[in-house]
């Protein structure tokens, strides 16, 4: 529903196609002027991202491999929501564990994005995570596919920032969870939410 009113229902759906993660949803919907018009719906599960930023000032960054764009991408530590009902922020602990061998003292909600809610419902949550620690290497997780030959680096906040306006990191989850940690770091991070918080994006995995 909008602020017109009008109510945006579905009169057909149909799954058109169903990959490892991602599905391909063809919705029939009723649209203001009376017609009915397809809507082509890419269902993905969510995902979250870790801002990590140690006590030099430091943004943790990975090098992956993204098939799509055929090349490396440098990007936040991250990774899809695949566990049923695990909240938010253990995921994100998960994926900074896996993907840097580092654990946080403290994660706090930074930002919430609908990536592209033009032709998708990806929905992905980015968190801070402060007071970072090394994980014991007996401990560490084993990388496999794209993330076993994933770079690692640590750059000053700011050089990232910069490395963004230069167009050198452009990954989105990256773009937005850099320039939306500098913003808060100019109020002392005072607007930062709890983990808790509720996502209307993903309430099953608010917490």
């Amino acid at each position: 529903m909008t602020t017109s009113g009008h109510r945006y229902e579905v009169t057909e759906s149909q799954l058109g196609y169903q990959g490892r993660i991602i599905a391909v949803r063809r919705d029939q919907v009723s649209m203001p002027d009376g017609d009915v018009s397809q809507r082509d719906v890419v269902v993905h599960p969510g995902a979250v991202g870790v801002v990590a930023l140690d006590e030099a000032g430091q943004v943790v960054l990975v090098h992956q491999y993204r098939h799509p764009v055929g090349g490396p991408l440098w990007e936040l530590p991250a990774g899809i929501l695949d566990v049923p009902g695990e909240p938010a922020s253990l995921a994100a602990a998960r994926e900074l564990a896996e993907e840097t061998a580092l654990r946080a003292e403290r994660f706090d909600v930074l930002v919430d994005v609908w990536s592209s809610p033009g032709m998708t419902d990806e929905a992905y949550r980015i968190f801070l995570a402060r007071g970072l620690s090394e994980i014991p290497v007996a401990e560490r997780h084993v990388a496999e596919h794209e993330e076993a030959d994933m770079g690692l680096a640590r750059v000053d906040l700011d050089e990232a920032v910069a490395r963004v306006l230069r167009g050198e990191i452009t990954n989105a989850m990256a773009v937005i969870g850099l320039l939306a940690t500098v913003r808060s770091r100019a109020d002392g991070f005072a607007g930062l939410r709890p983990t808790d918080t509720p996502w209307p994006g993903r309430p099953a995995h608010s917490g």
